[in-house]
C-alpha cells in the first residue's frame, strides 16, 4: 500500500526513472528508489538569481526531488516583473525577490527547505559556496556569471600530474534566455570548459559614442544613455548613480523624456531606461520555462547519473518554429580561471622578492618584470610608479604572511615571459604550495583553493 502511495505521488516518475538501467546512465549510477531519499537528504543545491529563470528553477528543482536549496539575489520585486516571473504579486512589489520566491515554492511543495539569501553575491564568503554540491546559476549578468564560474574553479584542486581530483570539483548547470532563444550548459571544472574557457561566446556591450549623445541623438537609448551618463553627472556632481534605486531610475527617466521630446524621438518609456540602463535582456516566459526544464534535468543527472549528461551546451531558437542544437566545446587547457596553473613549493620563509627572483630562472617561465595579486589584492605592481610605491614595501614582507598563512592557493603574476627576442607580455597562473605546514603533506595535494 505504502508502495503504491509513494508511485501515485508527484515523484512517482522520477522514481521509475531511478529504479531502471539502461545504455545510457552513467557509470556510477545505481539503480534503486532509495535515490530519491538520498537527493532530498544530502544534496544542498544553490541557485544564483531569483528572476524570470530563477523562479523556474527553484520550482523544477523542488519538483525533481531537491529538498535543500538555497537561492540568492539582490534585487527586489517590480511591477515589471510580474509578467514572466510567476512567484510574484502585486503585493509583492517591493520585497526582496529570493524570500518571496522560496515562500512561494515552499507554500505549494511540501517538504522542500529554501533558504533565501538577500545580498549580492560578492558579499558571501567563499566558505558560503564551497557547501553546495552544485550551483545553478539563473543570472542575465556577464560578471556574476563569470565570479560564480570563478568561486566554484578556485575549489577545484589538481595531482601533481596536473590532473584534476574529481572530489574537489563544484559543478555548475548554467542557463540563459534572450527573447525567444536561450541556452543550458553543464560545467565541471576540469573536464568541460567553464564560463571563462568560451567568453568569447557573448557579445560585446554596446556602446555609444558620446559626441552622438550629446549633440545629434537618434533614437529613445541615445536619450536615456545622455541622461544616465551624462545629465545626471551635471546636476548630481560627485553622487554615485544606483541603478537599483527607484528615484535614480525614476529621474534618469524624466530626464531622457524631456531630450526625447526636445528632438522630436519617441519611445522612450521607464521600462525601456530600466532596460538599457542596466542592460536588461529582453525575457519570455515560455523561454524562460524550457531552459530551466533543461538546467534541472542536467542538475537531476549530475545528482544521480541516471543519465549521460549535456555535451556540452545547449542552444534553443523559438523565433521561428523550434531548433535545438548541442555543441560540444573543447576546454582551455592554459584556462587562468579553471586550468591547473604551474605548481609552485616554496618554504613559508620564502619573501616576496626573493619569490619574484625565483620566476626568473624557473623552467617554465622565464617571468620577468611581474605584478602580483592575490586573491584580488595587489601585493607588488610594477607599474605606474604610484602603485610601485605603494606595494614595494611587501617585498621584504614573506610571501606566506602576505596570502594569509595559507598552506595552499592561487595567485597571478603578469610580466613579461621567455628567452631573447621571443620574450612576449603574459599573465600567468600559479599554484603556490607551502612546503612542511599542517595540512600539506605531499605534492599530489597541491592545489586551488
Amino acid at each position: 500500500m505504502a508502495d503504491s502511495t509513494a508511485k501515485s505521488s508527484r515523484t512517482r516518475d522520477l522514481i521509475k526513472l531511478l529504479e531502471r538501467r539502461g545504455p545510457l546512465v552513467g557509470a556510477n549510477f545505481s539503480a534503486s528508489s532509495e535515490t530519491i531519499g538520498d537527493i532530498k537528504e544530502f544534496l544542498n543545491v544553490l541557485v544564483v538569481g531569483a528572476g524570470g529563470l530563477g523562479c523556474e528553477l527553484l520550482k523544477d528543482l523542488a519538483l525533481s526531488g531537491f529538498q535543500k536549496l538555497e537561492v540568492i539575489d539582490m534585487d527586489r520585486i517590480e511591477v515589471t516583473n510580474l509578467n514572466r516571473q510567476f512567484l510574484f504579486r502585486l503585493e509583492d512589489v517591493g520585497k526582496p525577490k529570493a524570500e518571496v520566491a522560496a515562500k512561494r515554492v515552499m507554500e505549494r511543495i511540501n517538504g522542500v527547505e529554501i533558504r533565501h539569501h538577500f545580498c549580492r553575491i560578492e558579499d558571501k564568503p567563499l566558505e558560503f559556496y564551497e557547501k553546495f554540491n552544485i550551483i545553478v546559476l539563473g543570472l542575465d549578468s556577464i560578471e556574476a556569471r563569470s565570479y560564480i564560474n570563478a568561486v566554484a574553479c578556485g575549489f577545484l584542486e589538481y595531482d601533481s600530474d596536473d590532473n584534476p581530483i574529481e572530489e574537489t570539483m563544484k559543478a555548475m548547470v548554467d542557463g540563459g534566455t534572450e527573447g525567444f532563444k536561450g541556452h543550458a550548459r553543464v560545467i565541471l571544472p576540469g573536464l568541460t570548459p567553464c564560463f571563462e574557457c568560451t567568453i568569447w561566446l557573448f557579445p560585446p556591450q554596446v556602446k555609444f559614442p558620446l559626441c552622438t549623445l550629446a549633440e545629434t541623438p537618434r533614437n529613445a537609448a541615445h536619450c536615456i544613455e545622455y541622461a544616465h551618463l551624462i545629465k545626471w553627472d551635471e546636476v548630481h556632481s560627485g553622487k554615485s548613480f544606483d541603478p537599483d534605486n527607484p528615484d535614480h531610475m525614476q529621474w534618469v527617466y524624466t530626464e531622457a523624456a524631456k531630450r526625447a521630446e526636445l528632438f522630436g524621438i519617441q519611445g522612450v518609456t521607464y521600462s525601456l531606461t530600466q532596460g538599457v540602463v542596466k542592460n536588461i535582456i529582453p525575457a519570455i516566459a515560455s523561454t524562460n520555462a524550457i531552459i530551466s526544464a533543461a538546467c534541472s534535468l542536467e542538475t537531476l543527472k549530475i545528482a544521480t547519473g541516471c543519465s549521460k549528461l549535456l555535451s556540452n551546451y545547449l542552444t534553443y531558437n523559438g523565433v521561428e518554429g523550434l531548433h535545438t542544437k548541442v555543441t560540444e566545446f573543447v576546454r582551455d587547457k592554459d584556462c587562468l580561471v579553471c586550468g591547473p596553473g604551474v605548481l609552485i613549493e616554496l618554504d613559508a620563509s620564502v619573501t616576496l622578492k626573493k619569490f619574484i627572483d625565483m620566476l626568473k630562472d624557473h623552467p617554465k617561465l622565464f617571468l620577468t618584470g611581474v605584478s602580483i595579486t592575490y586573491r584580488g589584492k595587489n601585493l607588488y605592481m610594477r607599474a605606474p610608479p604610484v602603485l610601485e610605491e605603494m606595494t614595494r614595501p611587501n617585498l621584504d614582507f614573506q610571501l606566506f604572511e602576505l596570502m594569509d598563512r595559507t598552506p595552499k592557493d592561487i595567485i597571478h603574476v603578469t610580466g613579461t615571459a621567455g628567452k631573447g627576442e621571443k620574450k612576449q607580455s603574459c599573465l600567468r597562473k600559479l599554484r603556490v604550495v607551502f612546503k612542511g605546514l599542517d595540512g600539506v603533506t605531499d605534492l599530489d595535494m597541491a592545489g586551488g583553493a
